[in-house]
C-alpha cells in the first residue's frame, strides 16, 4: 500500500470552500484511478488554513501513472484558493488499523 500526502495552505478563511472542491471535483477524479483505494482530507486544528490531503493506493505505479495524468489539472482546481503549489510527500504504508485501507479494497 502507498499514500500520496498532499498539503495545501488555503488563503485565510478558504479551506473549507478548498475542501469542498476536494470532496465535488478531485475525489471523482480519484475514484476513477486504477489501484485508488481511499482519501482522507484533514483540515488543522492549529491553523485553519492547513490541508493535508492523504490519497491510498495499491501500489506506487499506480499512484505515479494518477500524478503524472492528473495532477496539473488538480493543481489548477485548487490554485485560487491556495497559497502557493501544494506540497507532495510520499509514503509506504507500513500498517493500518481502517479496514479498508488494510484490505486495499477500491472506494
Amino acid at each position: 500500500m502507498f499514500t500520496r500526502v498532499v498539503e495545501v495552505n488555503a488563503k485565510p478563511g478558504k479551506a473549507k470552500e478548498l475542501t469542498r472542491i476536494v470532496n465535488e471535483k478531485i475525489m471523482t477524479i480519484l475514484k476513477n484511478q486504477p489501484g485508488f483505494v481511499d482519501e482522507l482530507v484533514l483540515l488543522s486544528e492549529e491553523n485553519s488554513d492547513q490541508v493535508l490531503a492523504l490519497s491510498f493506493w495499491n501500489n506506487r505505479d499506480q499512484a505515479e501513472n494518477y500524478h503524472r495524468q492528473h495532477f496539473g489539472e488538480i493543481t489548477k482546481l485548487l490554485q485560487p484558493l491556495s497559497e502557493g503549489p501544494p506540497k507532495l510527500r510520499v509514503f509506504q504504508v507500513e500498517q493500518s488499523t481502517i479496514q479498508k485501507i488494510v484490505s486495499g479494497k477500491a472506494a
